[in-house]
This record gives structure tokens, sequence and C-alpha cells, in this order.
């Protein structure tokens, strides 16, 4: 198995203080590999540093053996950010036309990539809607759709779910299980423990270090409890 991801002694300092601490870590294609910590824990700005919108301070990143940042290889990756990044102004449509419209897509094929899009996150009938108009959940989902739209190699997904009802957040997984079938590569960040269940593998974050890393079978195994909430309390995530 290949490696898609590859995480090498990172570090990012901001002034005096360091948010991420000599991180390594490998994501092998067709995995889907979750990072798991509370909220400040250093895993948005590392996937930031990932998809090569932010530079680590020292080490190194490559995606699918391409040095991050690199431009071509953005046309491989599918980019969910935890904040919304979308045009109020425009249609659901026509954000997801603008975001085909960066990939190079046919005419053709973005007009199919969209109404599968749609169709996965539920909103094929608010497609014509303002996206001014659309609730918090609604505009997480249209952000996952355009996540999606050029048929990533590998799709980032900072907090996918927030916000998303339970009976959706379930497709959603469905969903990332059938891509992973297809060898799709996903890295998830999430603080929902019964989420970090359906990882392949996990790395528990905490302070900016990674405190303990595993299949979550592998993990409850190690440290002889049945709750991925326990282990991460026992490997050191306790709050200071």
């Amino acid at each position: 198995m290949s490696s898609a991801i590859v995480i090498n002694e990172v570090s990012k300092r901001f002034g005096k203080k360091y948010v991420l601490n000599q991180i390594n870590l490998t994501v092998e294609s067709g995995q889907i590999y979750g990072l798991i910590g509370p909220s400040g824990s250093g895993k948005t700005t590392l996937v930031k540093i990932i998809v090569g919108m932010d530079s680590a301070s020292h080490g190194n990143v490559q995606v699918l053996n391409t040095s991050v940042p690199n431009l071509q290889l953005l046309q491989r990756i599918g980019y969910m950010a935890q904040a919304d990044a979308l045009y109020n102004d425009l249609t659901g449509e026509e954000n997801l036309a603008f975001f085909a419209s960066l990939f190079k897509l046919k005419k053709v094929v973005q007009k199919e990539r969209i109404a599968y899009a749609a169709e996965l996150v539920h909103l094929t009938a608010d497609l014509k809607k303002k996206v001014e108009n659309y609730s918090g959940g609604m505009k997480r989902r249209l952000s996952l759709a355009a996540a999606l739209i050029q048929n990533p190699d590998v799709l980032i997904l900072d907090e996918p779910t927030v916000g998303i009802d339970p009976e959706l957040r379930k497709s959603i997984w469905s969903e990332l299980y059938r891509l992973k079938n297809e060898g799709k590569t996903i890295l998830v960040t999430t603080h929902v423990m019964d989420e970090a269940e359906k990882c392949d593998c996990l790395a528990m974050v905490r302070n900016g270090e990674i405190i303990t890393s595993g299949s979550p079978s592998a993990l409850k195994n190690q440290y002889g409890i049945t709750s991925l909430e326990e282990v991460f309390l026992q490997a050191g995530g306790k709050q200071q």
C-alpha cells in the first residue's frame, strides 16, 4: 500500500508559541484517517499545512508524492474548511458551478458532478436558492458538495458534520466508505467519538502533539478499555 500523505517532523510556531510540535504522520492510500482532539488542539492548523494554505515552521509534507504547497496538486485534492467559504449572493448551483470551473471540468462533466454532489448532501431541491437564504447546516452541506466537485483523489474534511442532522450524517459517512472503496484517501478531523470509531486509523491530538495513534480497535486493546474517549484521557488528553 502506498502512502497518500506523509508528514515529517512538522512544527508550526506563532511568535514563541508552538501550535504544532514535531508531527509525524502517514496516511495510506485508500484509508479514512481521523484526526481527533478538542478545539484548539492544532488539527485545523495541520490540515491547512497539508493542503498548502499555510506553511510549516519546520518539517515537510508530501501529498501524492508531491511536496506541498503545489498548485497543480490542488486539482487532485478536495478540501472542506471548518468555516464555510461560499458566495452568499450566488445560488447553491452557481457556487458549485464556480468551484467546478476552477478544476477545468468540461461542461457535461460539471453538470454530472453538480447533480451528484447536490444529491449526496440532499440539496438538489434547494440549488436555485441563494446561499444567503440557507441555514447553517445547509451551508455545511454545500461546502461538502464543493469539496467533492472535481472527484478528488484525496479528500480533506475539517469537522464536516458539525451542524448536520444524524440521518444525513449517516448517509455522508456511507458515501465516504464508498469513496474509500474506490481508492480515495480521506482525512477527517472531528471531536465526535462515534465518528472516530468509523475511521481506519486515528491520531489523537492534544496541545499540538500526537499523543497516540492507531486503529480504533488497536488503541482500545492497547489501553485495555472499550471507549475511545477513555483512550484519549488515558493517553494524556485530560485538561491541564
